[in-house]
């Protein structure tokens, strides 16, 4: 089921990436399919360097000459593979946005992925990245050369001059697009300007919307659930209860981790409306900002509630909750579903800034981790998200790293397994 009710004729979208290499095409393209596919958006990126490491797994800067012809030949190859599983994709699996990641940096590539297009009905939407910046340029370089499939075990030094040499064969040919009859989305410098042209769907302008609000700076979040709470130990969801004697010293504790991730970088907080988020940010030396849409999964009348009670006076429901977790709402309270829909405006403004940790709840922080690591819906309300834990995320061109800091304080567990029954620990 999807959230949006969009899987109408012609909202079929083949998005098609545009630019020299080391502008953020590939981290944009990823972003888009985690976006979507969070909004439960059927997306996939078909990256077409993955099609072409099948003929040419560690090629170097000669192999993109243009005056190359074998080279030339096997990267039409690998993007005509790309293409007809991408629109296979479209017609056969019932998928609805699809995006070829690639540079197609030349008008006669891109009239002929356009000539492709149309003859399967489907109007494709061009997302250029231009970009002049040296210092992001240079950061995307750097970021390539260590997570690049094309330079793995390869000196970084020797990878880095060679991808230049890459980016210098491309600067020969590549021709930005100035079309007035294609539907287009230009970012200049990733985010100081956005030119737009020919939107004409719903899907296509949720796409521009979220593209302006991107960034591909280098950059951290980090997550914490609250300290351990009065609640937590008797067992009982939502409310609003004050910390523990133990979620009061992860709190004290909590500026000393945060200090040891963190550095001397500039870092802004945000917790929700709820008191044992606010008190477990009590010490921390930063700015902080409360947000409601950050308070916890609404139980609606389970609050306040444990799960035995749950499963004694509402057996139905609590079978009914297991059976699709994700889809299930609580009566007169919130699914998880729900709670992503009210997260969109968190994740578009964690988009446009930099640093950020946010100290929040179970529920909230399994929604905007499985954004950032692409966790499908049937798994995200499963996952353990444990007490007394920082979580750092670090997005990158070609996906997120994740460190994982245990404070040295015991917490009770609050998970519960799937089938698990409420009265075994939970």
């Amino acid at each position: 089921m999807s959230g949006y009710t969009i899987q109408s004729e012609g909202s079929k979208i083949c998005v098609v990436m545009v630019g020299l290499p080391a502008r953020g095409k590939s981290l944009i393209a990823q972003k888009i399919v985690r976006y979507l596919s969070w909004l439960s958006i059927p997306a996939k990126c078909f990256n077409v360097g993955n099609y072409r490491r099948l003929a040419a797994a560690h090629p170097t800067a000669e192999f993109f000459d243009i005056n190359n012809p074998e080279g030339e030949r096997l990267r039409r190859q690998a993007a005509e593979a790309a293409i007809s599983d991408l629109f296979r994709w479209l017609e056969e699996e019932n998928g609805m946005i699809a995006i070829l990641d690639a540079t197609n940096t030349t008008k006669a590539r891109r009239d002929w992925i356009l000539e492709i297009c149309r003859r399967h009905d489907i109007e494709p939407m061009f997302v250029e990245s231009w970009c002049d910046d040296e210092d992001l340029i240079m950061q995307n370089i750097m970021d390539v050369k260590t997570t690049s499939p094309d330079y793995i075990g390869q000196d970084p030094e020797s990878a880095a001059l060679d991808f230049r040499n890459r980016i210098r064969n491309y600067e020969k040919i590549y021709e930005t697009i100035v079309e007035t009859d294609i539907t287009y989305v230009k970012l200049i410098n990733v985010g100081s300007q956005v030119i737009i042209n020919r939107i004409q769907s719903y899907l296509e302008s949720r796409i521009v919307y979220y593209l302006m609000n991107l960034h591909i700076k280098p950059r951290c979040i980090w997550l914490s659930r609250h300290g351990e709470s009065i609640f937590n130990l008797e067992g009982k969801i939502g409310g609003d209860s004050d910390l523990s004697s133990r979620g009061r010293e992860y709190a004290r504790q909590l500026p000393r981790l945060t200090r040891m991730s963190v550095g001397d970088r500039p870092l802004t907080v945000w917790t929700s409306t709820l008191k044992r988020t606010q008190q477990t940010a009590k010490y921390l030396p930063y700015r902080q900002l409360t947000w409601k849409a950050l308070d916890e999964l609404d139980a609606g009348q389970c609050d306040s509630l444990t799960y035995e009670d749950i499963e004694s006076r509402y057996p139905e429901d609590f079978a009914a909750r297991d059976e699709n977790k994700y889809e299930y709402r609580y009566p007169g309270g919130e699914s998880y579903r729900d709670v992503v829909i009210r997260l969109e405006p968190i994740i578009m403004e964690l988009e446009r800034q930099e640093n950020i940790m946010i100290v929040t709840h179970q529920a909230v922080l399994r929604c905007i981790y499985a954004y950032f690591m692409n966790v499908p819906q049937d798994r995200s309300p499963w996952m353990e998200v444990p007490l007394h834990t920082l979580i750092k995320l670090e997005p990158k061109a070609y996906g997120t790293e994740v460190t994982t800091i245990k404070a040295d304080i015991p917490a009770v567990s609050t998970y519960r397994e799937k089938g698990q029954s409420s009265k075994k620990k939970h």
